[in-house]
């Protein structure tokens, strides 16, 4: 086995199935469970990883001049088992499961077409694959039952204070400055974990399986139930069901998400409520960004999709399954299309382009309030995303 070897994350085929949040991150970098798919492998791979993407990507995801790169699809959770047969292949062999690339080892930074050009195993244990956007809230709680007892394997929790009613509390953990106080944690169907600095106001009630990130804040009288993610420096209120959300988003108020997934530096307005079920119970088509056109499926829940620094003002409400692209601001009385292009503006009476100077003006206007700032790649990066999505804006 070779030592000199460059470790790559592989953007996949897959891809377009993941916009919008694979709009400004590779594969690696999307968040499911308690921390993205790339700490993930990392957790068990201690190496330096590059990036096998998009070419605007690449500016701030770069990839490594080797001769000898082990290519990983990150859209495979990986297993400890898993992760050390892909740490022994040598060059010319490859992973496969069901026909997907899981890994392989070349010296090219793509995966072969044909299995066969390489010497292959194939992978019989049961593994959890992502190969659609909705799986990042279907199989949130999958995920998070296997991160819960990784992330807290030889840990100990901080004490459970006792103005709290808690149920099952082995399989609660609250990690080190975490404040939860007069709530009702119910872990007895999925595990709670509560990160750093997080907290848990009064009067929450919240049933496992729960996800807190690091600096997170669930607000007084939240309603959360399982299969939910939070994570860090985000803030949630209201009344929340399988949601993952990414990052520094707000969904501070009252107000229902159910079946979602929320890019990064999002604000949900107050009294915010999107559908996750038709009124007639039929199943749903989804806007799929590789078609260009909304996709029959076989799910029955599927609530708000909304990509990375978008926003909706208060009381708005989003139709059953929609997906809302990157730099987005919603407002108004009405429910808009169940399809919204990124940088428009507007509502259910129309949508308009978000000129990308004023975009970047209220990107930067909510991160200052973080302290924080767009870098010049991220600017970039977004300036490719509003040609990118240019040809589904109307005006």
């Amino acid at each position: 086995m070779s030592t000199d070897r460059a470790f790559h994350f592989v953007d996949s085929s897959h891809r377009l199935a993941f916009l919008p949040f694979a709009y400004i991150r590779p594969l690696a970098h999307l968040y499911i469970g308690m921390d993205t798919l790339a700490e993930k492998w990392q957790h068990f791979i201690s190496e330096e990883f590059h990036y096998s993407t998009e070419p605007y990507l690449a500016k701030k995801y770069p990839s490594a001049d080797s001769k000898n790169n082990v290519l990983i699809n990150p859209l495979f959770v990986p297993t400890q088992a898993l992760a050390e047969a892909v740490q022994q292949l040598n060059h010319g062999e490859g992973i496969v499961y069901q026909d997907n690339w899981i890994a392989c080892c070349t010296d090219a930074l793509v995966f072969p077409s044909d299995p066969q050009e390489l010497n292959i195993t194939v992978w019989e244990e049961a593994l959890i694959f992502l190969q659609d956007k909705t799986d990042l809230f279907l199989k949130n709680n999958a995920v998070l039952l296997e991160d819960f007892k990784r992330l807290t394997a030889g840990k100990k929790s901080q004490k459970i204070s006792s103005t709290n009613q808690v149920i099952a509390a082995e399989n609660i953990f609250l990690a080190p400055g975490a404040k939860v106080e007069c709530s009702v944690l119910n872990a007895s169907d999925g595990p709670i974990y509560i990160g750093e600095n997080a907290e848990v106001m009064e009067g929450s009630l919240i049933r496992g399986s729960f996800f807190l990130g690091d600096n997170a804040v669930v607000k007084m009288g939240a309603k959360i139930y399982g299969g939910t993610s939070i994570a860090t420096y985000s803030k949630v209120g209201g009344e929340l069901s399988n949601v993952n959300l990414f990052p520094y988003s707000n969904k501070g108020h009252d107000g229902f998400l159910g079946n979602a997934v929320i890019g990064s530096w999002c604000n949900i307005g107050a009294a915010t409520d999107a559908s996750n079920l038709k009124n007639n119970y039929d199943k749903l088509r989804v806007w799929d960004y590789a078609t260009e056109g909304f996709k029959k499926t076989d799910l029955q829940f599927c609530g708000l999709l909304m990509g990375d620094y978008s926003r909706c003002g208060i009381h708005s409400m989003f139709n059953t399954a929609t997906v809302i692209g990157i730099n987005v601001n919603a407002f108004g009385a009405g429910f808009p299309r169940t399809f919204i292009p990124s940088f428009t503006y507007g509502g259910a009476q129309g949508m308009t382009t978000y000129q990308f100077a004023k975009a970047m003006t209220a990107n930067n206007a909510m991160m200052k309030r973080r302290d924080l700032a767009l870098e010049e790649t991220d600017h970039t990066l977004l300036a490719e995303v509003f040609d990118l999505s240019s040809k589904w804006r109307k005006a």
